[in-house]
């Protein structure tokens, strides 16, 4: 299926690893140009810049200037951007909600939320000057499921998915189309890093990581599919979203979880 894709420009935030990686290469592959926002060059990226051209730019996008830095050089180099990723995000597993600090609150705010606040603000000009567009945020089951291990997370995706509600019906008149993707668990580092959530479900199951993410996590959550989300799966179902085969697609948060969530 040709998606239509070819030659467009997208900005994809949170890209050195896991989902945004993903995202990347998947539209590398499809011959789309990519500038890729982390705040480090991880190898695999490198590999992207090596082997598709993608644009790798180190840069903290947890700052106020760190988004309109990105999206400048993307415009400076292509002319323009046609779409944008928002996927930077970040947790950290805790025992209770009494452990996390102002601190960490902004913290993570900074790095799930406002950051993808900040580079829709210094894209949407962009997209608004060449008549549309396609801004996908990356957002989470966690934005409407309680879990308290990372609650401050939680609530930032629920910000995120709310923002793109919002955004979608004050830009959708104008052609751009925003939507939210919400993953269940997914196998990137977010998980499987060590000291992440892998291990400390291990740690409680009293089992291995690869054991805890193939089987107990899946059976705990009650994944209809017996299996979590693979990051390929995500960035699949992103292309789709970007593309002119969505083009009356807004407004939309599109769950993949495996069938975690069982409600309607």
């Amino acid at each position: 299926m040709d998606l239509q894709l070819k030659d467009k420009v997208a900005v994809v935030t949170g890209a050195s690893k896991g989902i945004g990686l993903a995202i990347a290469d998947a539209f590398a592959r499809e011959g789309v140009h990519v500038v890729a926002g982390s705040r480090s060059v991880t190898p695999e990226l490198e590999g992207l810049r090596e082997k598709y051209g993608v644009t790798a730019v180190p840069v903290d996008l947890a700052t106020a200037d760190g988004p309109r830095t990105l999206v400048r050089l993307a415009v400076e180099q292509y002319g323009r951007v046609d779409i944008l990723v928002n996927n930077l995000g970040a947790a950290t597993p805790r025992q209770s909600f009494l452990d996390v600090d102002d601190a960490e609150w902004l913290r993570i705010f900074d790095l799930t939320l406002f950051s993808a606040v900040r580079t829709s603000r210094a894209v949407l000009p962009h997209l608004l000057a060449a008549g549309g567009g396609s801004i996908i945020n990356i957002s989470s089951v966690n934005a409407r499921l309680p879990f308290p291990a990372v609650v401050d997370y939680s609530a930032a995706k629920a910000g995120l998915t709310s923002l793109s509600k919002s955004l979608s019906e004050e830009f959708a008149s104008r052609g751009v189309r925003v939507n939210a993707i919400a993953p269940g668990p997914v196998r990137t580092p977010f998980w499987t890093a060590p000291g992440g959530f892998a291990d400390a479900t291990a740690a409680q199951a009293g089992t291995t990581a690869q054991e805890a993410i193939d089987v107990v996590v899946p059976q705990s959550m009650g994944i209809s599919t017996g299996r979590i989300t693979e990051a390929h799966e995500v960035a699949d179902l992103a292309l789709f979203l970007a593309s002119p085969l969505a083009g009356n697609i807004t407004g939309a948060e599109f769950t993949i979880d495996g069938g975690l969530v069982k409600t309607v």
